[in-house]
């Protein structure tokens, strides 16, 4: 969470994490940060656990502390955490593997090259009953399909004399995500085609009258558009001593990448008899959660920017968030498994148009957000003014008599 000031060390107190200058996802490099970590429950996404750390602090450093506090606070119990890449490091994996934590988390994409993803035979890998929840009310020749494959991931140590870890890892193909990459490559080869074509003709011009000029330009669009391995140039000189450019793309790199395109691979630690290759992508679905209440906790409660002007202040209002973000997703837990009961777990009113979907908390709260309360007098009740039928559902789901309102039960 960016913060807006300048908040020097000498004035922070260092037993509360320190507002610092970090590695921001939203690009916001010139604004001081603190950071935030939510541990969620399989069940509904709710976060049972919550800690604020420092805006300079490492994510892949924070794995093995928020496992000893998790530890710390249920006590020793088995269960099965879903990372993000931000998990695979040597040490983490290491200590997760001596500890026998059971764990998932995706590899991340630098460690695989695309000559591997290539080399690999899609037909040998098995197929696996998924449909995600956004592709749900599509026909089924539209939705995405799922296959895995299995081999052993290596993890080497920083010093040579570190021991290779070995772990089980998941090779999965997603014809969903083949789909996204080809266009989103489709796109940045057409960007730079038409970069580096306006780049060719202004060759020893006023803009690009030295060879150096005319290559910084050239590596700034390769770096850009994310299209260096497979961009071929070659920078000479014309018979007057111009500068020239010629360039094209090489076809067997981009070969390569289209047969890499959809791949992507997990670590696991449960070995096949506890966890087929299509159990552990399964399991790994459920990461989506955590996620979602990141957007949560950002997006609809609002949790950026942050004013406040001490860091102690800043580490408790994003724990009073954090337990703002506990009552919004009990919340849509408890509707959610209501409409489970009774049905398919949708329900109509929630958007225009009457059609069926799951409710989020946002759009749980919007609808009760209008609520009314209308106070007649001292002798006389007050009541609950509904106006609309969805308002009167969810109020069903959650419980709660309308005509009796909580401080009048009590």
């Amino acid at each position: 969470m960016s913060v807006h000031g300048a908040y020097p060390e000498a004035g922070q107190d260092e037993d509360y994490p320190m507002v610092k200058f970090g590695h921001p996802k939203d690009r916001r490099v010139d604004l001081k940060q603190v950071q935030a970590g939510i541990g969620v429950a399989a069940d509904g996404g709710v976060p049972v656990f919550s800690r604020v750390l420092s805006g300079g602090a490492g994510e892949v450093s924070q794995v093995v502390g928020a496992i000893q506090a998790l530890k710390a606070l249920a006590g020793e119990r088995r269960l099965l955490m879903v990372a993000d890449s931000k998990l695979y490091s040597w040490g983490n994996i290491g200590a997760l593997l001596a500890a026998e934590v059971d764990f998932i988390a995706p590899v991340p994409a630098s460690k695989i090259g695309d000559e591997f993803w290539a080399g690999l035979d899609l037909q040998q890998a098995a197929p696996v009953d998924y449909t995600a929840e956004r592709e749900e009310h599509l026909p089924p020749e539209q939705r995405g399909h799922y296959r895995v494959l299995q081999d052993i991931q290596r993890i080497p140590g920083p010093r040579k004399r570190d021991p290779v870890l070995q772990a089980r890892r998941i090779l999965v193909h997603s014809t969903g995500n083949a789909a996204g990459q080809r266009q989103a490559r489709t796109k940045r080869l057409a960007k730079a085609t038409a970069e580096l074509e306006k780049v060719q003709r202004g060759a020893g011009g006023r803009y690009y009258n030295t060879a150096e000029k005319l290559a910084a330009r050239v590596g700034v669009i390769a770096k850009t558009r994310r299209v260096a391995s497979c961009l071929r140039t070659e920078i000479g000189t014309d018979e007057e001593g111009r500068p020239t450019l010629a360039w094209h793309f090489d076809e067997h790199m981009q070969a390569v990448q289209a047969a890499a395109d959809g791949w992507y691979a997990l670590i696991a630690s449960r070995p096949i008899e506890q966890a087929t290759p299509a159990q552990v992508l399964l399991d790994y679905k459920g990461q989506g959660d955590a996620e979602r209440r990141y957007g949560d906790f950002k997006g609809t409660l609002a949790v950026t920017p942050v004013f406040v002007q001490h860091n102690r202040r800043v580490a408790a209002l994003v724990q009073v968030i954090c337990l703002a973000l506990l009552v919004f997703c009990l919340i849509e837990r408890q509707v959610r498994q209501a409409l489970e009961r009774d049905g398919d777990g949708t329900m109509p009113g929630i958007y225009p148009g009457r059609r069926r979907v799951r409710p989020t908390g946002r759009m749980i709260l919007h609808h009760l957000g209008e609520l009314q309360l209308r106070i007649r007098g001292a002798t006389d009740p007050p009541t609950i003014i509904l106006s609309q039928v969805v308002q009167v559902d969810l109020l069903d789901l959650l419980g709660l008599d309308v005509r009796r309102p909580r401080w009048l039960q009590t």
